[in-house]
């Protein structure tokens, strides 16, 4: 009896051992390619006429999770309100100086944001097998956009990533002016369903919410006035604030920085056979010492010392009353803003002011969501052609940067690399593998899908 026993334990065990196969076969294995293919890179992009530049900066963002949830967050609020609130500008009501690319009604409307959007829509989907597809739909925006024709000859990756950040932040403000503009002129979404809706998905994202109706009609004279959502929101997540302090080093007046935003951050590479990226990071941050500045609180000591020298040598009485107030003019100035001298004091010629030793430092005073570095290769001799530094640079996967009261941590999600010469090659994507959230379910809500 116990062989027998065994012998039907081992024929049910078999059984058991089939049927789970047969149940959990097909999901197994569809699985198991799935996921095979995400690691070889999950959705493709064609290269068919000299494309890798474009290629491999798509891949690259289709990596970044805030980026998508800034997109999303972006089509829908345009969406909901409706184009009429981005046609302001048409009437001439809003005023804003004349951008270098795309003219204000195209930056409005949105094109290449709502064109990113659906490409890496399409990148991040979940393929069950290879899938290739093709990145015009989104040139064809970029060229609608500028109204020009984008070259199929070898260009730079870092260039055509300037441009597309560019025209993003670009896009943002643009539709941020139109919106403020728009509450100004009273023009709001109308039905109660889309101001319902509308606060629903703004708590879901973190934007500020408008309590009741923002219209304001002849019968509702006291509503309340709309609230200001680009003083709240998280931005474009791509830009960034850079500043440069000045010090004199001889009187140590430090002027007021100046600030510029920025969306790529440069940095050089130095002409070593290996290097780090925090390196390249002291280079940008280093103090520099530049000889023959013209300090601005110098330039007004040096005055009232010249007035003063002509007050001891002056006899008539108006004379002296005019130095004395100059002086007095100029010692104000000094003690409240040197960069602002009084107007109606007339100062030396600028080429005898005295010149000094100035001490330089550059800082990052606004981090961005989404850190895009590009490090410069590129070594330039005068009398010869351009050549390509090959250093090879060591980078940590996570980046911290700022000081230790403010330190901001960056991990590294993407990468884009060029192989070959300084004038020809070609350019590779490398793109952490993970799910960012949300996942790519278009068709999931029905319909368009603005929650993809």
């Amino acid at each position: 009896e116990k062989p027998l026993t065994i012998a039907a334990y081992a024929a049910g065990a078999s059984l058991a051992a089939v049927t789970l196969v047969y149940v959990f076969g097909p999901t197994f294995f569809l699985d198991d390619d799935a996921s095979s293919s995400r690691k070889k890179g999950a959705v493709g992009l064609a290269n068919h006429a000299n494309d890798c530049f474009i290629n491999s900066i798509l891949q690259a963002l289709a990596g970044l999770p805030d980026l998508r949830l800034y997109l999303i967050r972006e089509i829908h609020r345009r969406r909901l309100d409706g184009p009429e609130m981005y046609r302001v500008a048409e009437s001439g009501s809003l005023e804003r100086k004349v951008v270098k690319r795309g003219n204000l009604e195209n930056l409005q409307k949105g094109l290449v944001t709502y064109g990113l959007k659906e490409i890496l829509d399409k990148l991040n989907e979940r393929p069950l097998y290879r899938k290739t597809i093709s990145p015009q739909p989104f040139i064809r925006a970029l060229e609608k956009a500028f109204g020009t024709r984008i070259s199929r000859q070898q260009q730079d990756a870092q260039e055509f990533l300037q441009i597309v950040t560019e025209r993003l932040c670009d896009e943002y403000h643009a539709g941020a002016k139109a919106r403020k503009q728009a509450q100004k002129l009273g023009i709001t979404i109308k039905t109660e369903d889309a101001i319902s809706t509308r606060q629903e998905i703004a708590e879901h994202f973190g934007m500020p919410v408008a309590e009741g109706p923002a219209a304001a009609t002849s019968d509702a004279d006291e509503a309340e006035a709309p609230i200001d959502e680009s003083s709240k929101e998280e931005g474009f997540p791509f830009e960034g604030k850079i500043e440069s302090q000045l010090e004199c080093l001889t009187c140590g007046f430090k002027p007021k920085p100046s600030a510029s935003t920025f969306v790529t951050l440069t940095l050089n590479v130095p002409q070593k056979s290996s290097t780090s990226l925090n390196a390249c990071f002291d280079l940008l941050m280093k103090v520099e010492h530049i000889e023959d500045f013209k300090c601005e609180y110098c330039r007004l000591d040096h005055a009232i010392q010249i007035r003063t020298k002509e007050l001891a040598r002056a006899s008539a009485i108006e004379t002296k009353e005019r130095l004395q107030s100059d002086i007095s003019k100029l010692q104000d100035a000094l003690e409240k803003d040197p960069e602002k001298p009084p107007e109606e004091v007339t100062l030396p010629d600028a080429s005898l002011a005295p010149r000094r030793r100035i001490a330089r430092h550059m800082y990052i005073s606004s981090f961005p969501k989404v850190l895009a570095i590009h490090l410069s290769r590129s070594m330039f001799a005068v009398g010869s052609v351009s050549t390509k530094n090959l250093a090879k640079i060591n980078f940590p996967e996570t980046l911290p940067l700022g000081g230790l009261l403010n330190q901001k941590k960056y991990k590294l999600l993407g990468m884009v690399a060029h192989k070959g010469s300084h004038n020809s090659g070609h350019y590779e994507s490398f793109r952490r593998q993970l799910q960012p959230v949300p996942f790519s379910t278009p068709t999931s809500f029905g319909g368009e899908g603005v929650y993809s």
